[in-house]
Formats: C-alpha cells, sequence, structure tokens
C-alpha cells in the first residue's frame, strides 16, 4: 500500500501516549511501528534493550520515510526506566498472564488517554513471546485486542497501528477536502443517451430476438441508469457513440 498524508490539527504532548517496545527482536519490526505510529500522528518512541542494539540499519527502509520517529527514540535499560515519567501505563497483552488488573480495549484506551491528565505509555512486548508477567506487573491497565482466539498472532506492527488508530480518531486529524460532485443529469440528456444507443444498437441488430428485445432494452436501460450520470458524463458518452457511429461500417 502506498504512503498517503494525513494532516493533523496541534496536538497537547501530555494526550499523545508514548509507544514503548520491549526487547523488540528485528529492526524492521522497529520501522514499522515507526510508521505506524506516524500515520497516526505519534512521534515518541521508546526501546527497552532491543536486541541487535540501537540505531538499527534494517529499522529506516522499513519505516518508509517516518525517519523523525526513527532518529528521535529513546533507549533504556529497564521497562521502569521507560515508563517513568508516565501517569497511565497499558501493557498490551492478549493474556492476563495471572496479572490482576483493569483490562481494556484499544478504544477504552483512547478515550482515557485523551480524558486523563499526565503522560501515556502504550507497552507492547517482544515479538516472539510478548511481556513477560513482570513487564505486565508495572502497569495500570492490561490492553487487549478482540481477536480470534483460535489465532490469536498480531505482530508488532499491526499491534502498534491498531492502537495508533483508536487514539487518533479522537485527536483532530484534518480530513482531504472533499471534491463537490456534479449533480445527476436531468432526466431529458439521459434519455437522449439511451435513445442513441439503442438506436445504434437496433441498427445492428443487437435486440434479437424479437421475443426478447424489450427485455433486453430494460436491462440496458437498468445497467445505465444506476451510475447517476452527469451531464458531462452524460455528453461523453454520447460524443463517443456519435464516434463509434460515424466510423461504423454501413450495414
Amino acid at each position: 500500500m502506498g504512503r498517503t498524508s494525513v494532516g493533523m490539527m496541534p496536538t497537547s504532548p501530555e494526550r499523545k501516549p508514548v509507544i514503548v517496545l520491549v526487547r523488540p527482536q528485528l529492526g524492521e519490526n522497529i520501522g514499522k511501528a515507526a510508521r505506524a505510529m506516524l500515520n497516526f500522528g505519534l512521534t515518541e518512541l521508546r526501546l527497552v534493550t532491543p536486541r541487535d542494539g540501537w540505531p538499527n540499519p534494517s529499522a529506516g527502509p522499513a519505516a518508509a520515510g517516518a525517519d523523525e520517529v526513527l532518529e528521535h527514540a529513546a533507549v533504556f535499560e529497564t521497562l521502569a526506566d521507560a515508563v517513568a515519567d508516565c501517569a497511565h501505563v497499558y501493557a498490551t497483552t492478549v493474556r492476563k498472564r495471572g496479572v490482576t488488573k483493569p483490562v481494556v480495549t484499544p478504544e477504552q484506551a483512547a478515550r482515557a488517554i485523551h480524558a486523563d491528565a499526565g503522560r501515556s505509555a502504550l507497552v507492547f512486548g517482544p515479538e516472539r513471546s510478548g511481556l513477560e508477567t513482570e513487564d505486565v506487573a508495572l502497569a495500570r491497565a492490561i490492553l487487549t485486542v478482540p481477536i480470534n482466539p483460535d489465532f490469536a498472532s498480531l505482530n508488532l506492527a499491526q499491534a502498534v497501528i491498531l492502537c495508533a488508530y483508536e487514539w487518533s480518531k479522537q485527536a483532530n486529524l484534518v480530513q482531504p477536502t472533499a471534491e463537490d460532485l456534479l449533480p445527476p443529469a436531468p432526466q431529458e440528456e439521459l434519455e437522449g443517451m439511451l435513445g442513441q444507443l439503442e438506436a445504434m444498437l437496433d441498427a445492428r441488430n443487437y435486440f434479437f430476438p424479437p421475443a426478447r428485445a424489450e427485455a433486453t432494452r430494460l436491462t440496458v436501460r437498468n445497467m445505465l441508469t444506476k451510475p447517476g450520470w452527469n451531464h458531462l458524463e452524460v455528453r461523453t458518452m454520447r460524443g463517443i457513440l456519435s464516434t463509434l457511429e460515424k466510423r461504423a461500417p454501413k450495414a
């Protein structure tokens, strides 16, 4: 999928959650997570002891232009250090891991992040094993994505993009300007186009056999009245038909 640019209204840094990747294994996945973040206006990435060190040359190409996220990524020795300035910490996991904490969906977490004072962090575990019980114990709540229990496997970037998207829905995204559509053509113009087409088809014995002619005409009419042609489209189609009519061999 190609990249598209989406503008955002300024958002208070306190309302933007920090994305924390705990012991990420592959540079490519860090880059993909950064791309997912920037797609939805999140820019602060924190890494806890990435397996292959940091910076990682594999992250840049996978980020597909989200260089600012990678360039400002901070590295920490422990998860406790990474979330030390955050009042609200959400551990993303599909399992509760024996820890009794409130469980929320990405949508519920997003609402709380926008409503609560203080910084928030969304914490994601290693690709293969996810967060350990000790990691989850540091969180204020568990964030769980509703998912197929028979295949509860999200990759890192997918998990990040789900949470980032839910947060962005309440972050004043600026939608691309919608173009005004032309109104549908008057029925008279549409009838003229249909009449021209039917005359051309009649000349080529399209409506055959005679017993099926009316049903075929009705099918053609239904097919061509579905799109809701505007007057420019009708004029264009009539020009096409006129050109074909002029070039058609005489019967």
